[in-house]
């Protein structure tokens, strides 16, 4: 069977966000008026020591598609709006979700606020559109930040003849191009593109190749070769989700 699963190198990871646009540019997620916005893709930053002696860990963080997903268990929709699936991946269909936000309640590791000496970062692994919002005020903004000179949001979308105007097209059972408000959405590790042979936005798009992404059921597989020859670690291991992104190694080692 297929397990796959995420390997995120912390000696080559240095933070430097390249992931988390790649994300956001390629999954469509929402930029907002108000300055929140939506990443399935996010970052614990912690410095441990004292100058000279000092530590420096960037830890990424995303939906860990755990094996025993407490989402999938709290979901009360029938057929299930988060399920998995037969690669080992925890998914969401739009159309069954009805925004109770029990996922996001029953996740360990979803919009958890990272604040204490030395770290500092969120897990914001299940989002939810708030319903009644648009899913892009953004590009609804009439504004010119030069009057008569540059262009405003909305005539930028307009233009594209998209919302948002950069946005990725992507034909996937579960999820809309750019979904809607009410619901809930998160990290599918870029299903649409893995169907077709091809790797998440994320691991394309980082400089140092701190992401391997791959099935860590064939032993062949990179992941699975670097679960083997390092000790890995996953986040919240005592919360018993057996999540399927693991991190090896350490940035200041």
């Amino acid at each position: 069977m297929t397990q796959y699963a995420m390997v995120i190198d912390l000696r080559k990871c240095v933070g430097c966000g390249a992931c988390a646009l790649a994300c956001k540019t390629g999954n469509n997620t929402a930029l907002r008026k108000d300055g929140q916005t939506h990443n399935w893709a996010d970052f614990i930053h912690e410095t441990t020591g004292k100058f000279p002696n000092t530590g420096y860990k960037t830890t990424p963080v995303l939906c860990n598609h755990c094996s025993n997903a407490p989402c999938v268990e709290a979901c009360p929709t029938e057929p299930k709006a988060m399920y998995k699936t037969k690669d080992g991946l925890t998914m969401h269909n739009n159309e069954r979700c009805i925004g109770c936000l029990q996922c996001q309640e029953a996740c360990p590791y979803s919009m958890e606020e990272v604040k204490r000496d030395g770290a500092y970062g969120q897990y914001s692994v299940i989002s939810f559109n708030e319903e009644g919002e648009p899913y892009q005020p953004f590009y609804q903004d009439k504004d010119e930040l030069i009057p008569g000179c540059t262009a405003s949001s909305a005539e930028i979308a307009e233009k594209a003849g998209a919302t948002p105007p950069y946005e990725t097209k992507y034909s996937h059972p579960d999820y809309a191009n750019v979904r809607g408000d009410g619901i809930v959405e998160k990290c599918i590790f870029c299903d649409h593109l893995v169907k077709k042979g091809e790797l998440p936005y994320c691991v394309e798009a980082c400089p140092a190749g701190a992401r391997i992404f791959g099935d860590i059921a064939d032993r062949n597989s990179d992941a699975a070769k670097l679960l083997k020859k390092y000790k890995p670690t996953v986040l919240k291991p005592e919360a018993g989700t057996k999540p399927n992104v693991y991190y090896i190694r350490n940035y200041s080692a």
